[in-house]
């Protein structure tokens, strides 16, 4: 079967096109896998905020017995192991005092929008992650008068403007 020029500049610019738009289909699926990880992590790293407050109440006084160890060639196990150790003590309380900025700079936002939503969108993030008394989504939709399916929704939008107050520019989501 033989095709004229014209059938088969025809049938190229079909499969240029749709090769085209499968890879910009793919290029958006990547995008919004990117940015929904990152919600993701903004989420995980609030249910674990006060696991990170409890270990980093001590860490400071760890780390210095750490280097003093280290200095006194006390430990028998490897300098690598302490190093690390300590890395990943001090990349918490970084990861603590980060949040802690975030979190009050959200606060500050929400206050200065004077919109009651947002006010409540904090409250929300605050009383379910950060503060001491940890309340559940049960307790904060009776103290806001709201459906649970409201308080999550509340979480879900609070958590989107998080994500970009700690990615910055990456934690936009582009349509």
């Amino acid at each position: 079967m033989n095709l004229s020029e014209k059938q088969l500049e025809v049938i190229s610019r079909a499969a240029a096109q749709a090769a085209f738009e499968h890879l910009e289909k793919e290029r958006q699926k990547r995008e919004k896998q990117k940015y929904d990880r990152r919600l993701r992590n903004i989420k995980l790293l609030l249910k674990n905020y006060r696991s990170f407050v409890a270990h980093s109440a001590e860490i400071k006084l760890e780390i210095n017995d750490l280097n003093a160890k280290l200095e006194l060639d006390e430990l028998d196990t490897d300098e690598f192991a302490i190093e690390s150790i300590k890395r990943s003590k001090n990349r918490t309380l970084a990861m603590v005092k980060f949040i802690n900025r975030m979190v009050a700079v959200y606060k500050s936002i929400c206050e200065q929008s004077g919109n009651q939503e947002d006010i409540r969108k904090y409250e929300t993030i605050y009383n379910l992650y950060i503060a001491e008394d940890k309340k559940t989504v049960s307790e904060i939709s009776e103290m806001h008068f709201l459906s649970s399916r409201m308080v999550y929704k509340n979480i879900d939008s609070a958590c989107e403007v998080l994500t970009v107050l700690v990615f910055g520019v990456d934690g936009i989501k582009f349509k």
